[in-house]
């Protein structure tokens, strides 16, 4: 969309994503390896994944999820990191320290990526196209590299972030939201996942300007009820707002069953689904947390809750859910009616202070595991968040239901 810089009418929300951002910092570390391939995530001689890769490195046609061992064959020259987490959470944090001082008004999403809100104010120091140039410059200045979508919403900031990467700016103007949309494949919203985009190509519908065109009637059929909101925002009409998360004392997800449930598998997956929702979020939100709770409200309307400290903190779907499940145990006999489930992580403390409590090989275990994760989040980031999960033996794809969660978010 046009660059120039014209007087901005309304919000302005920024999207700003750090472009490869662990492999650019192991290139800031290590200058030797800036310009050649980096591959960040478990070695190319065991089962692990790729985490990040530079942008040298993609070019073979490597990206995050994909295994060691293929990434490996792509490139052979590849220069290969172990993830190093603290250092990504403290430059993570100077990069963070960037935007609070354009603004209180800061989304994290994830380590990598944030929202800001730089609506224009007649006290505003700078208007929106300046500032996200601004950013970019002293992002710069750390060593790394982002890019920034500007527009009206979030959904449209977002996509426009991705839109000329690495260290691009995009702007989306007032009113040219729906014409910077309508042409882009219907994947590119957020939400729309692989069986949803099936539904939506077999009813001849491709791009997100004809998406736009549906009826609300049309929408619901085709997508549920989530639909229309979907339409909604593929027309760039999204009011949500950036909402800083400064101050969150906890993590938490519960559900309420449409009817008393009884049996103990039905029970136990519902848990270690709920697990895996609150352990994304808080990797999204950069927190780890001790303290596993678990809330259960019986037929009768009973509310009971169990807790476990750990002694140390975990942001891992694994570790969250089983510390789950032994509460539910211990609290809960099968055959007794349950109307709601929940699990929350409160009591946070730095991710870097974790280690792996079920590995007798401590830190080399939980490095791997957390390039792991990191690698599912972003093939759900990408796809959608059903589309890939932790089952009780390892990694496992399943179909992504396209439909609106019914879970409660607290």
């Amino acid at each position: 969309m046009d660059q120039t810089v014209q007087p901005w009418r309304g919000r302005a929300i920024l999207h700003v994503d750090m472009d490869a951002f662990f492999a650019a910092v192991e290139q800031l570390d290590h200058p030797e390896w800036r310009g050649r391939p980096v591959i960040v995530g478990g070695g190319a001689e065991g089962r692990g994944v790729v985490s990040t890769a530079s942008y040298e490195a993609r070019r073979f046609g490597i990206h995050s999820a994909m295994p060691s061992a293929q990434a490996a064959r792509l490139c052979p020259d590849a220069i290969w990191a172990t993830p190093r987490f603290g250092r990504y959470r403290e430059l993570s944090r100077a990069v963070h320290r960037i935007f609070e001082s354009f603004t209180p008004l800061v989304q994290p999403l994830s380590i990598d990526e944030a929202f800001l809100d730089l609506t224009p104010s007649p006290h505003g120091d700078h208007d929106p196209v300046s500032a996200a140039r601004l950013v970019q410059e002293h992002i710069d200045q750390l060593g790394l590299s982002c890019s920034v979508g500007v527009a009206t919403s979030k959904s449209v900031a977002k996509i426009a972030s991705d839109h000329e990467k690495p260290h691009g700016i995009t702007i989306v103007q007032p009113g040219q939201e729906a014409a910077f949309l309508a042409p882009l494949p219907v994947t590119t919203l957020s939400g729309i996942g692989a069986r949803t985009s099936e539904r939506l190509r077999a009813a001849g519908l491709h791009t997100l300007g004809e998406l736009a065109a549906l009826d609300e009637a049309s929408a619901t059929q085709l997508m549920g009820s989530w639909g229309p909101e979907l339409v909604l925002r593929a027309q760039g009409v999204d009011g949500s707002s950036v909402r800083p998360t400064r101050d969150v004392k906890s993590v938490s997800h519960e559900h309420t069953f449409a009817r008393d449930v009884r049996d103990r598998e039905d029970v136990e997956a519902t848990l270690r689904a709920l697990a895996g929702k609150v352990a994304v979020r808080l990797r999204r939100a950069g927190l780890a947390g001790r303290t596993v709770t678990v809330k259960l409200r019986y037929a009768d309307f009973t509310t009971r809750s169990a807790s476990r400290t750990l002694p140390v903190a975990t942001d891992l779907e694994a570790a969250i859910s089983d510390v789950a499940i032994g509460l539910l145990r211990g609290t809960w006999t099968a055959g007794a009616g349950l109307r709601l489930i929940g699990v929350g992580v409160s009591g946070f403390a730095e991710p870097a202070e974790q280690l792996d409590l079920l590995e007798a090989d401590g830190s080399a275990a939980h490095t791997k595991s957390r390039a792991l994760t990191l690698s599912v989040d972003a093939v759900r980031e990408r796809f959608g968040e059903d589309v890939i999960g932790f089952g009780s033996e390892g990694l496992q794809a399943s179909m992504e239901t396209g439909e609106s969660s019914e879970d409660d978010e607290s």
